[in-house]
């Protein structure tokens, strides 16, 4: 079977753009690790989403599936290791092939990428080690386990904060570690974590090292500003310094910026593949949001649709 569109991510973008294209009566597939992407396991509670006072990642991401459902998208659980898009003597026209992490191949007239991005590592000692052992990258899968705990947070943007936020319903104290001289979070997550007891910031800090013996126990960071190192005891790392756009299986059909995101047309969402359209976090941009990446996923399978009726014509 030859698809009209493929979908390669489930998160915003990705339920987004299925939607759109399940009402313009596509034949579509969508291809995901998992449902929902980051949103599902680092969004805590969302209050900036058209529609809701407040809801959790995981109780959108249960809405998002659901409308899947409705409009009957066929949905596959499984990681695309690569897609190509060679001439099909057959069609008469190029095809794109899209292969997974489980052996199986698919074929489609267009492709919608929408795989958000992998979250940053520090690159401190010890971080790799301690994996799962007191280093998280999600608050919301972990942060029960720290309960009456005392833990680290890296990042002081927005994500940082919400994190901090969210911890500090278990656990017992909470260091904000900033690189920067002053905190990149909205002013009114500043003023929330100013009122919480628990938590301290602290910025120019870099983060060097990550100890323990089987878990994790401290963390040693250079106070930039002082010129000299410092430690800290704590029991838990949360990561929180951005994403890395997941974007490798289809690293020669786009151009990317030096941040390694695919650069796309900024009204159609279409990259230098004729068919293939990226949209959501791995793209180009400055704002990474949940309703912009919905919003991109929702153009991306609009101008898929346009495309598609071009070339059957």
């Amino acid at each position: 079977m030859i698809y009209d569109l493929i979908i390669i991510g489930s998160g915003p973008a990705g339920v987004s753009a299925a939607i759109y294209a399940a009402r313009q009566k596509l034949n579509l597939l969508v291809i995901s690790k998992d449902m929902g992407g980051q949103v599902a396991k680092k969004a805590v509670d969302i209050e900036n989403y058209p529609g809701f006072d407040k809801i959790s990642g995981p109780n959108l991401i249960k809405i998002f599936e659901a409308q899947l459902q409705t409009n009957k998208v066929e949905v596959v659980f499984d990681e695309v290791l690569k897609v190509e898009k060679p001439f099909d003597s057959a069609q008469g026209a190029p095809i794109f092939k899209v292969a997974t992490a489980l052996g199986d191949n698919y074929e489609a007239l267009t492709v919608v990428v929408t795989t958000g991005g992998d979250p940053r590592p520090l690159k401190a000692e010890g971080e790799k080690e301690f994996i799962g052992k007191g280093v998280s990258y999600c608050a919301l899968c972990d942060g029960p386990i720290f309960r009456d705990k005392t833990v680290a947070v890296v990042g002081g943007g927005n994500s940082g904060f919400e994190t901090a936020l969210f911890l500090s319903n278990y656990v017992k104290k909470i260091y904000i570690l900033e690189y920067g001289n002053k905190v990149k979070a909205d002013e009114e997550n500043q003023k929330i974590i100013a009122n919480n007891n628990k938590t301290e910031i602290i910025t120019s800090a870099k983060v060097l090292k990550i100890e323990g013996d089987t878990l994790v126990k401290s963390l040693t960071y250079e106070d930039m500003a002082a010129n000299q190192q410092k430690t800290i005891e704590v029991e838990g790392v949360f990561v929180e310094i951005g994403y890395s756009p997941a974007t490798a299986f289809i690293k020669d059909m786009v151009d990317f910026s030096e941040r390694d995101e695919i650069i796309t047309d900024l009204e159609t969402y279409s990259t230098r593949t004729s068919g293939l359209f990226a949209a959501g976090d791995c793209n180009k941009g400055k704002y990474k949001q949940i309703v912009t990446a919905a919003g991109e996923g929702a153009k991306a399978a609009l101008a898929a649709y346009d495309y598609l009726l071009k070339i059957k014509k």
